[in-house]
C-alpha cells in the first residue's frame, strides 16, 4: 500500500506550496556557497602541494584533473537524474516510493563507486600517458591518481547523499558537511605534505579521509529514524522498476556530462599545441570561468529540483513560473559576473601569473566569452528544466551533437585551415549561441511540462 508523508521534517522543504521566487532563491544560496568551497577546496590543495613540494609535484597534481572529472561527471550526472526521481515522488507525497528511489539510488552509488576505484587504480598509467603527461612528472601523477581513487567511493556517495537531500529540498546540511570536509582537508594537507612531507601522494591520501568524513556525516543524517527519507541498511538493493527509473532519467545527465568533458580535453590538446604560455593561459582562464559559473549552475539546481517537486505534485502553471524565473535568474547572472570578468581580465589573470604573454593570451581568451555568457546560462538553464520535466535525453542529444561533435569539426577545420588559437577560442560562444537557439525552440514549442505525464511508471498494488 502507498504511504503518504507529512512534509514538516526537520530540513526538508515543500517547494510545492508559497513564494516561488523566495523559495527558489533561498534553495540555490546554499547551492552556491557549496560550489564556492568546492572550488576554494581544490584551489587551496593545488597551493599547499606547490609550495611545500614544488612545481613537479603540481604539476603531477594537475595533470589528473580533466582526466578525474571525465571518469566522475559520468556517475554524477546519473546521480543527478536520481534527484529528479525522487524530487518527482517527495512533490507526489508517495512516501514508498520515495523511500525505493534513495535505497536504489545508495546501492547504485557504492556499486559505481567500486566500478570507478577498479578502473582508475588499474588504468592509471595507461590514461595518463595517453593525455601525453610530461615524463617528468608521470610518477608522481600515477602515485597521485591511484591514491586518490581509491577513496572513488566516498566521492561518488557524497554526491549521491547531497542529491538525495538536495531532492527533498534540504540544501543547506550538504553546505555544512562540505564546509568542514573543505577545512579538514586543508589541516590534513598542511599536516601531510608540510610537516611530515610525505609526498604528493598524502595529498590524495588528506583529499580522501576529508570526503569519507562527509559521507559519513551525510549517512548518519540519512539514518536518521522518523525522517521522510530515512535509509536503513537492510533496505539497500536495486529495486528493478526504481532503477530503470533513475537510468532512464540519469543515464542522459551522465553521457552529457562525460561528452562535454570530452570535448574540452580534445579543446585542451590543441591549445597545448602552442606551448606552455597558452596551455597556461588557458589554464587560469578556466579557473576564473569555473567560479564564474557557479551563480548560474546553483540556480539551475534549484531549478530541476522545483520543477520536479511541483510537476510531481500535478502543479504545471506553478512549474512553468519556475521556469521562467530561473532561466531568467541563471541569465541576468551570468551576463553581469561576464560583464565584470571583461573589464577586470588583465588583473584575475595577472593574480595567477606575471607573464605577459600569458596575461595577453589569458585577456583576450576571456574577452571573448565572457559577454557571450547569457548563451551559456540559456543552454545550461533550458538543460535544467528538460531534466527537471523528465526530458533528460533532449539536453544530452543537443549537448552531444552541438557541445561535443560540432564543437571538435570546428576546431578541426580550424587547425587544418587557419591555425590560429583566437578562433579556437570562438568555439565556445559560436556553439553556445547554436544551442540556445535549439534550446528556445525546443522551449516554446514542444510539450515539456507533460514530460512525466505521458509515462507513468507502475504503481504498488493498493
Amino acid at each position: 500500500m502507498s504511504r503518504s508523508i507529512t512534509l514538516r521534517s526537520s530540513g526538508t522543504k515543500d517547494m510545492t506550496q508559497g513564494g516561488i521566487y523566495s523559495q527558489m532563491t533561498a534553495f540555490a544560496l546554499p547551492i552556491l556557497l557549496s560550489q564556492i568551497f568546492q572550488q576554494l577546496y581544490n584551489t587551496a590543495d593545488s597551493l599547499i602541494v606547490g609550495q611545500y613540494l614544488g612545481t613537479d609535484a603540481l604539476a603531477a597534481v594537475s595533470s589528473s584533473g580533466t582526466l578525474i572529472f571525465l571518469l566522475v561527471s559520468f556517475f554524477n550526472g546519473t546521480a543527478m537524474g536520481a534527484g529528479v526521481v525522487i524530487s518527482r515522488y517527495f512533490g507526489a507525497k508517495n512516501g514508498e516510493n520515495v523511500s525505493k528511489a534513495i535505497h536504489t539510488n545508495i546501492a547504485f552509488g557504492l556499486c559505481s563507486g567500486l566500478i570507478l576505484t577498479v578502473i582508475g587504480v588499474i588504468f592509471t598509467p595507461t590514461f595518463l600517458v595517453w593525455m601525453k603527461t610530461d615524463p617528468d612528472v608521470l610518477p608522481e601523477a600515477i602515485e597521485y591518481f591511484r591514491y586518490y581513487f581509491l577513496g572513488a567511493v566516498a566521492l561518488v556517495m557524497y554526491n549521491i547523499c547531497r542529491g538525495i537531500m538536495n531532492a527533498v529540498g534540504d540544501s543547506r546540511r550538504p553546505l555544512y558537511y562540505l564546509i568542514f570536509s573543505s577545512v579538514l582537508n586543508i589541516v590534513l594537507d598542511i599536516l601531510f605534505v608540510g610537516v611530515f612531507r610525505w609526498g604528493v601522494w598524502s595529498a590524495a591520501v588528506a583529499t580522501v579521509i576529508s570526503q569519507m568524513a562527509s559521507v559519513v556525516l551525510c549517512m548518519v543524517y540519512l539514518c536518521k529514524k522518523g525522517k521522510i527519507f530515512s535509509v536503513e541498511l537492510r533496505k539497500l538493493r536495486f529495486h528493478k522498476d526504481m532503477f530503470l527509473e533513475i537510468i532512464r532519467y540519469g543515464l542522459p545527465s551522465g553521457v552529457q556530462n562525460s561528452v562535454i568533458a570530452f570535448a574540452n580535453v580534445i579543446v585542451q590538446t590543441q591549445i597545448n599545441s602552442f606551448g606552455k604560455y597558452a596551455t597556461a593561459a588557458y589554464g587560469t582562464h578556466a579557473k576564473i570561468e569555473g567560479f564564474a559559473f557557479l551563480p548560474m549552475m546553483s540556480f539551475n539546481m534549484a531549478t530541476s529540483t522545483f520543477i520536479s517537486q511541483n510537476l510531481g505534485a500535478g502543479q504545471h502553471d506553478r512549474a512553468k513560473k519556475g521556469a521562467r524565473f530561473g532561466v531568467l535568474a541563471a541569465v541576468i547572472m551570468a551576463e553581469l559576473v561576464g560583464v565584470v570578468i571583461y573589464f577586470t581580465a588583465p588583473y584575475l589573470i595577472g593574480m595567477f601569473d606575471s607573464n605577459p604573454t600569458v596575461i595577453e593570451l589569458g585577456v583576450r581568451q576571456a574577452r571573448t566569452a565572457c559577454l557571450f555568457y547569457f548563451l551559456l546560462a540559456f543552454s545550461h538553464a533550458i538543460a535544467a528544466v528538460c531534466r527537471g520535466a523528465g526530458k533528460a535525453f533532449v539536453p544530452m542529444f543537443v549537448m552531444l551533437s552541438v557541445w561535443c561533435g560540432l564543437r571538435i569539426l570546428y576546431i578541426q577545420l580550424v587547425m587544418t585551415f587557419v591555425g590560429d588559437i583566437g578562433l579556437i577560442y570562438w568555439a565556445y560562444p559560436i556553439t553556445w549561441a547554436i544551442s540556445s537557439i535549439i534550446y528556445f525552440i525546443y522551449y516554446h514549442c514542444s510539450d515539456w511540462i507533460h514530460g512525466f505525464d505521458k509515462k507513468e511508471p507502475k504503481q504498488a498494488p493498493q
